[in-house]
């Protein structure tokens, strides 16, 4: 019974510096009791947590009070979102370090489903949480992530471009004049641009087909400097190994001296998918990446060393070889997945599978962002109210990703859901209307207790954008 006041107590005390940290983000100490109310009523077990049951959850006996309070603070308070996001990636680092450091960078998209056509960026899309076309939002997101534990670092809602060109919506949704139609790919590679510029350690760029397919998304990323492992389809095509374009043709002696790579019709490229079939028995290997809820996840794999060949009739020189990445599930009748990867040449076939298939953990966080912490519940319509909402979400979602790194590794693999985290326990003696707080359960496996924790040096803290290069994909 000690041991577990004696947890609470101190998992009270990381809390309030938390609290105090992301206040200071905010700007401004009369947000300090709306930002913790927000937080607290995110982590709370109650089924919905948009701003008006945080408030009958926080403060049972004064909730139109509270709930003014909660929607001046997200609605109307002009503070920016990416330092406090910043705030909760320094504060969950430390449990990314001691649990195998950052691996990778995840980009990814999710859909959010709303009725109606009011609010902000909504419009018929693509939603990956229903798995087909609806009504929905859609925000583009980069994570931190290994094979452990990952937080989103930026979130950014995709503005469809009916939205983009129409004034009086954009106007009504409190949409930034600055703000301008971008594919979902361009805000990534901004999101990308932004971390790489303040010094953020990156890893390997993470992706799925919808982003790596494109050349101009992958040519950025190698400008950049950054290593990818990105999904590609299975149309694309590419030079097999030890294979490049025809050399600019010869010159004549008259006109201009013919600088473009060639082909013809015996010498073409071809798709990663009939080269894949090329390929012999022998290449594929079976491989395991990780240990799932039913077991070892493997499955078969080869790679090749190739050069992608889009539109390469208008470039002077060839493209850099690149890893191929086929998986052909044994039994199957053709390949299912390919990725592009710009990792060493040395670089083993069980460690370019392990890079493919970290996109789960992305999914992972939205599955809990959504379900746990609320991230699809905001019930305004306004640019920045959204983004307040997720960053909070993302915010909350930080204090749980840092808790949950006080335990061995093997340990973290079964926390799929986090309602025994609990919730600070001066926040719930103020009383609750509905459902009773979640089991609270001893977390204190780590002798710190102060804000930053790890195992060697400190994080430096995160550099602050200068005003004139901050991104303008906030509602400020």
């Amino acid at each position: 019974m000690k041991n577990n006041q004696t947890s609470q107590t101190t998992r009270q005390q990381r809390f309030d510096q938390y609290v105090t940290l992301l206040t200071e983000a905010v700007d401004h100490p009369d947000r300090a009791e709306p930002l913790r109310d927000y937080c607290t009523g995110l982590l709370l077990p109650v089924k919905r947590k948009s701003i008006e049951p945080i408030a009958a959850q926080v403060a049972p006996s004064h909730i139109k009070a509270k709930h003014q309070s909660l929607q001046q603070f997200i609605t109307d308070a002009p503070w920016r979102d990416r330092p406090a996001l910043w705030v909760a990636y320094n504060y969950a680092l430390p449990a990314l370090q001691r649990h195998g450091g950052l691996k990778a960078t995840i980009v990814d998209d999710t859909g959010i489903p709303k009725k109606g056509s009011h609010s902000v960026g909504v419009a018929r899309q693509y939603c990956g949480q229903l798995g087909k076309i609806c009504n929905c939002q859609v925000a583009v997101s980069l994570s931190s992530a290994n094979e452990w534990l990952s937080l989103p670092i930026a979130f950014d809602l995709y503005l469809p471009k009916e939205w983009a060109v129409d004034p009086e919506r954009r106007e009504k949704a409190g949409v930034p004049k600055e703000v301008k139609f971008r594919t979902k790919p361009q805000i990534a590679l901004e999101q990308i641009e932004v971390a790489h510029r303040v010094g953020l350690e990156l890893g390997v760029i993470v992706a799925d087909s919808a982003y790596g397919d494109l050349p101009d998304f992958r040519e950025c990323l190698t400008a950049l400097d950054l290593r990818y492992c990105v999904g590609a389809r299975e149309t694309t095509t590419v030079w097999p190994e030890g294979q490049e374009p025809l050399p600019p043709k010869a010159y004549s002696g008259h006109g201009p001296r013919p600088k473009l790579l060639r082909r013809d019709k015996k010498h073409r490229p071809i798709s990663v998918k009939d080269l894949a079939a090329k390929l012999p028995e022998k290449s594929y290997r079976k491989v395991t990446w990780r240990e799932g809820a039913r077991g070892k996840m493997s499955s078969r794999f080869a790679a090749a060393r190739v050069r992608c060949a889009h539109m390469d009739f208008e470039r002077t020189e060839p493209r850099e070889e690149e890893w191929l990445l086929i998986e052909w599930p044994e039994g199957a009748s053709e390949p299912t997945r390919y990725w592009f990867s710009t990792m060493s040449r040395k670089t083993s076939l069980k460690k370019l599978v392990y890079f493919a298939k970290l996109r789960f953990r992305v999914e992972r966080d939205y599955e809990e962002l959504k379900q746990e912490i609320g991230l699809g519940h905001y019930e305004g319509r306004k640019w920045r109210g959204f983004h307040h909402h997720a960053t909070m979400c993302i915010a909350a979602y930080a204090f749980l990703v840092a808790e949950r790194g006080l335990f061995p590794p093997g340990e973290i693999g079964g926390q799929s859901r986090f309602p025994q985290f609990g919730i600070p326990g001066s926040q719930r003696s103020r009383g609750g209307a509905g459902e009773t707080g979640a089991t609270q359960s001893d977390l204190d496996r780590d002798a710190a207790k102060q804000t930053r924790r790890g195992s060697g040096a400190t994080p430096t803290a995160l550099p602050m954008l200068p005003a004139k290069k901050r991104l303008h994909t906030r509602g400020v």
